[in-house]
């Protein structure tokens, strides 16, 4: 007996199984093999555009991912720094067994929480609630919620050329019997397809052929807890294909399964295998290729930007036309592999099914690809599996609040046809939604739910206070006109002042920054380096962020007009016949979520709020 099951132990179901358990419910994780926990069957890399937002808010909810990654990273950069601090992301290299260890160690370590190695294989319901998990031995498990996170697992199937076997990840056992017991529930399933490049022998890579790209000093932690200093250890290389790379593939494009008809799942757009770059880029004579550490007790090294699936022969040939890699020596073959997902439509904006109740879905189950992804929807799982069972409301975070929410929201009101992946641009609200303050943004929400903690409540607190104490400075604080004011404006590059100027006048120009005005006020070496990094921005990017709130508040009006489920679409007159198909299917949650599914129009947004205006009246 449990009260929640988690299927599934990658990212998602890790950070769904710690915050069920840290809100006191008795929690089973089940895992088809216990060394495949929270593996990185793919790069192995925390972060990048976007997704070290995903990261960083997870860290700022109460999520785990953030303090395992500072525990075990290799190098660290912060990615997009010549643009404005709205896409500045973290990216960090793993230590692809260290990582895995050190989530093994958190889950084994947590108060209600059991993990066992089994395949789950069915889901049991009465009333349209889980009423129990059934394994593959034929153990019935009974439970209040269960949260389905079985990655690429779902009768996954490897291909390599023409060489295809079922299978899940680097050559561990897929889960053969859920899928139909998810058709059995009523889900709709389609077929997804994504592919990892092949891992070389450092010792057979030639590093004085690449261009070596070192991190950052200094390291920029993930989580908002972490506080002391983090050093990198280890380099990444940069090469490229060459017109012989190229020539070689399309020699062999008819060998190709994305090609030759051996693939049927839909592949992610943004993350391209070589095959696919070569053809759709034609214009191209090279593209990049990076060459990164899996870990210090390893020799296998990844080949980011040569996803493949081609044959074996051909994969030795191209790989060794790349400076660098001419002697590369192989560990694993790169391989594509196609699975299982539902159609994330099918979910409540708190990733639980609209047709049964305590059942959550999180991450490439839902149609997403990348770690990040997949770990923040199954912390918002886990957590709103508890909450229910506690019968508190569920956390439901909408676009203006987060990158989760921008996500969740993309996957409930318009899904997906492809792989999903997170980018900034999806976000409209993505000034607001800057990584350096997700704690100012989620730690009070994650806090409220019971999975923050008082010591991460406290950081934010006085980061807060900090800051708005130092945007008060900013603002009363003048300098004199004189010799002093105009040397500094000078060494600044700026015209001479005749008048006084303000702390905060100083800072609104381009080139000054906060470090800049200690020539002036050395008192500011003493703030709080995250208030001062807040203080700057808010100053510098003042007008574009009244802007944006403006925006946000004319959305959040219509994300708080709730819509409830039990609406009769099919009888509300002038509302097409579309709309009122998708949005019976649909039930979404709010205005501003029913404006956002395809096929509902301005106008059908229009008849619905004249609609519930005279319900309102009627009663």
């Amino acid at each position: 007996m449990a009260d929640v099951v988690i299927i599934g132990a990658g990212h998602a179901g890790c950070e769904a199984a710690l915050a069920s358990a840290r809100l006191g419910m008795d929690t089973l994780l089940l895992t088809l093999n216990m060394d495949g926990i929270a593996l990185m069957a793919c790069n192995p890399v925390i972060g990048g555009s976007a997704k070290g937002h995903l990261v960083r808010e997870l860290d700022a909810l109460g999520g785990e991912m953030g303090r395992a990654i500072d525990d075990t990273f290799l190098q660290s950069r912060m990615l997009n720094m010549g643009k404005g601090p709205a896409v500045h992301s973290l990216r960090a290299q793993a230590d692809k067994q260290a990582y895995q260890n050190r989530m093994r160690r958190a889950l084994m370590t947590q108060d209600h929480l059991t993990v066992r190695q089994a395949e789950a294989a069915s889901i049991e319901t009465e009333n349209n609630r889980v009423t129990a998990v059934t394994t593959a031995t034929g153990m019935r498990i009974p439970c209040r919620a269960a949260v389905v996170s079985t990655g690429v697992y779902l009768q996954g199937s490897i291909i390599i050329g023409e060489h295809r076997h079922d299978g899940g990840p680097q050559g561990l056992l897929n889960a053969s019997l859920l899928s139909a017991g998810l058709r059995e529930l009523g889900f709709e399933l389609r077929r997804y397809k994504t592919g990892t490049p092949a891992r070389v022998d450092v010792r057979s890579v030639d590093f004085d052929e690449m261009q070596e790209q070192k991190g950052d000093e200094p390291v920029v932690p993930f989580s908002f807890l972490t506080d002391r200093k983090l050093d990198n250890t280890y380099s990444c290389y940069l090469t490229w294909t060459t017109p012989e790379t190229h020539r070689i593939i399309l020699d062999n494009l008819h060998r190709a399964p994305l090609y030759s008809g051996k693939i049927h799942g839909i592949g992610p757009r943004y993350c391209p295998s070589i095959e696919d770059k070569v053809v759709r880029f034609a214009d191209k004579d090279r593209h990049q290729i990076f060459l990164e550490p899996e870990g210090k007790e390893s020799r296998e090294w990844y080949v980011q930007g040569m996803s493949t699936s081609m044959p074996e022969d051909v994969q030795w040939a191209m790989y060794r036309t790349i400076p660098g890699l001419r002697r590369c020596e192989f560990t694993r073959l790169g391989y594509a592999i196609e699975y299982d997902c539902i159609d994330s439509r099918e979910l409540r904006p708190t990733l639980e099914s609209l047709r049964i109740g305590g059942l959550l879905f999180a991450g490439q189950i839902n149609g997403t690809s990348g770690y990040e992804e997949a770990a923040c929807q199954g912390l918002l799982a886990g957590m709103n599996a508890a909450l229910r069972l506690q019968g508190k409301e569920p956390v439901r975070l909408t676009r203006d609040m987060a990158y989760i929410g921008v996500m969740t929201d993309d996957l409930t009101t318009k899904g997906t046809d492809e792989p999903y992946r997170m980018m900034t641009s999806r976000a409209e609200h993505r000034l607001y939604l800057r990584q350096d303050n997700a704690d100012l943004r989620l730690t009070e929400i994650g806090y409220a739910a019971g999975l923050a903690g008082e010591e991460r409540l406290e950081r934010t607190r006085r980061k807060r206070e900090e800051t708005e104490k130092l945007m008060a400075e900013l603002h009363t604080t003048r300098f004199a006109p004189g010799a002093a004011l105009n040397s500094f404006l000078e060494k600044h590059g700026q015209p001479e002042s005749v008048g006084s100027l303000s702390a905060e006048e100083l800072l609104r120009r381009p080139e000054i920054g906060i470090r800049d005005l200690q020539e002036l006020k050395p008192e500011l070496a003493d703030v709080l380096p995250a208030a001062a990094e807040q203080a700057e921005i808010s100053v510098k990017y003042a007008g574009y962020l009244e802007k944006q709130q403006h925006l946000i508040e004319q959305a959040r009006r219509m994300e708080e007009t709730v819509l409830p489920e039990d609406i009769p679409y099919e009888q509300i007159e002038h509302l097409r016949l579309e709309a009122r198909q998708k949005l019976a299917k649909q039930k979404p949650a709010s205005l501003g979520a029913a404006g956002r599914i395809p096929g509902v129009n301005p106008a059908d947004v229009a008849v619905l709020t004249v609609w519930l205006e005279k319900q309102k009246r009627e009663k």
